[in-house]
């Protein structure tokens, strides 16, 4: 493995526990949206899971196309150029639902490339 891309990846993998951090104490999108610096945090740092993503090489995203990298990036973009038009509903629903796939995801890409 390219030594940028395990560095974008441990990157990423931070983030993604940040979220979780920030966002463990709270029960619902309506709670999440009321905490301010929570929903700030969570959305900065997917803003760097998608600046990540957008630095790691073509081979190791077509050797791990379980993740969905386009979407990521995406939603990196729409995150910095809609950011007062991002749904609190939709974000707390990829916290819940697809950020511990994607934690998953790239504890075992790093774990393949050791």
């Amino acid at each position: 493995m390219l030594e940028k891309d395990r560095a974008n990846l441990l990157a990423i993998l931070d983030s993604c526990q940040k979220i979780s951090r920030f966002t463990a104490d709270l029960f619902d999108a309506d709670a999440f949206f009321a905490d301010s610096e929570s929903f700030d945090a969570v959305l900065m740092n997917f803003i760097l899971i998608g600046e990540a993503v957008s630095k790691i090489s073509v081979e190791l995203k077509a050797t791990n196309s379980q993740i969905p990298w386009q979407k990521i990036k995406g939603f990196r973009y729409l995150a910095v150029h809609d950011y007062f038009g991002v749904d609190a509903e939709e974000i707390w629903q990829i916290v819940q639902n697809h950020l511990p796939e994607l934690e998953k995801n790239i504890e075992q890409t790093l774990s393949n490339e050791e």
